[in-house]
């Protein structure tokens, strides 16, 4: 991925705060002999450092190639929207060039696979916490039923992080009143996304 200097992560810490509120990826995993990889998308929890939990389902095509090679690739991707051609030039709209802005993290991860039910049991517990902290699902169960019965259907995955590649491309390039112009229509226009992308350009600003 291309990382110009000025859409880089500022810190860890802005891009370990993004992925702790933006967590839903795509686990990817190659493997010998094959022509591509699996991709495999996933919601997950980050505990905010360096470790990711998540699961998937036992007929998954990804185990193979993680029992093989237990390395892997999570991308994640959001705030994205389209900038418009004539936004995007101070000078003839009928000539602007239009891009996109994002915000990603890409990494690169050790992979352990948990198969153990009482292993499984946290693991799930910590997922189901981090998406719903008020909820009133009893604590997941390596013995008692539902759970004793449905965790063999799953495998978790504990992810190690061993590399990032963090990327918040909105308009760092371009000069205060670009910028302004530019987030003006965004808040115009209000699209789906567009509020998220004119929170970090102005974020980022």
């Amino acid at each position: 991925m291309l990382i110009h200097p000025w859409d880089a992560a500022s810190s860890d810490a802005e891009w370990r705060e993004w992925l702790s509120a933006n967590d839903f990826g795509q686990l990817i995993a190659g493997g010998a002999g094959r022509d591509l990889p699996v991709v495999t998308p996933a919601h997950f929890a980050f505990d905010g450092d360096r470790t990711i939990v998540t699961h998937l389902a036992r007929p998954n095509p990804i185990w193979p190639l993680l029992e093989e090679h237990p390395r892997a690739l999570l991308t994640v991707i959001g705030d994205y929207t389209y900038i418009r051609a004539d936004w995007n030039t101070a000078a003839d709209p009928a000539h602007g060039v239009p891009t996109s802005y994002y915000a990603t993290v890409q990494l690169e991860g050790d992979v352990r696979l948990v198969d153990d039910p009482a292993s499984k049991a946290a693991l799930l517990e910590k997922q189901l916490r981090h998406f719903e902290p008020d909820g009133s699902r009893a604590p997941v169960s390596a013995t008692e039923a539902p759970d004793r019965r449905l965790l063999p259907g799953i495998r978790g995955i504990e992810f190690k992080i061993t590399g990032v590649r963090a990327k918040f491309k909105f308009g760092g390039n371009k000069a205060a009143e670009d910028r302004e112009r530019i987030g003006a229509r965004l808040a115009e226009r209000g699209g789906p996304l567009d509020e998220a992308a004119l929170a970090q350009l102005r974020r980022r600003g």
